[in-house]
């Protein structure tokens, strides 16, 4: 299947990332209707993607071809989903960051136990949890149906007087960039949460002895 965002540049990620919201994603038993994204371009502007500084080991997916899926690993715990985006050689992603599970909602729950419905996948990391993947789905295809995850678009796209956008989340660098992307109203949308780094204690002072 092709898709006109699949042959777009890098430095169009953010009108690929509103494109891609209202696709459904499919793993597991599960669909996601997507109602929140995050756009990520390793062009040299963006120092909060991972490709900002060049390819690694780690990032290499992020240089294409588009429509794959770049997996990584936050935080010791959790794993993150991306759409791969940009012509080969360009680095963009498109975060999955939340979304309404649409079909196989008894399997996400079983994967999600304690969670209600609407925050079955609200998150990136509870996102990838509902749909039961993980790092084996790193570098597949998210088109051709050769990965473990389906990316479908619409029937309908979306209106795009709906799509509301804002500054990114947890995100260390460009945290007000407003290249986070999602639909109105909708109870699936994650909470915004802007990045608070860590405060070091100070130095304790050099205690000095008192003269005799």
């Amino acid at each position: 299947m092709t898709y006109p965002w699949l042959s777009a540049p890098a430095a169009q990620i953010v009108q690929t990332a509103r494109t891609l919201l209202g696709w459904t994603v499919s793993a597991g038993g599960v669909t996601v209707r997507l109602t929140e994204v995050e756009a990520y371009a390793g062009t040299g502007e963006d120092p909060a993607s991972h490709a900002h500084r060049g390819p690694t080991p780690r990032n290499q997916v992020m240089f294409g071809p588009a429509g794959h899926v770049y997996v990584y690993f936050v935080f010791g715990m959790h794993w993150c989903a991306n759409i791969v985006c940009g012509r080969d050689g360009e680095a963009a992603a498109v975060l999955l960051r939340a979304g309404e599970v649409v079909g196989g909602v008894e399997t996400a729950r079983e994967r999600r136990p304690r969670a209600a419905d609407r925050d079955l996948a609200r998150g990136p990391a509870r996102l990838v949890t509902a749909l039961g993947i993980g790092r084996d789905a790193n570098g597949t295809s998210a088109i051709d149906g050769s990965g473990p995850l389906l990316l479908t678009p619409p029937a309908i796209p979306v209106d795009p007087a709906h799509i509301v956008a804002g500054p990114r989340v947890g995100v260390a660098a460009a945290h007000d960039l407003p290249w986070r992307f999602w639909l109105a109203d909708e109870p699936s949308v994650s909470v915004y949460r802007r990045h608070t780094p860590r405060r070091r204690p100070a130095p304790a002072a050099p205690v000095r002895n008192s003269p005799a």
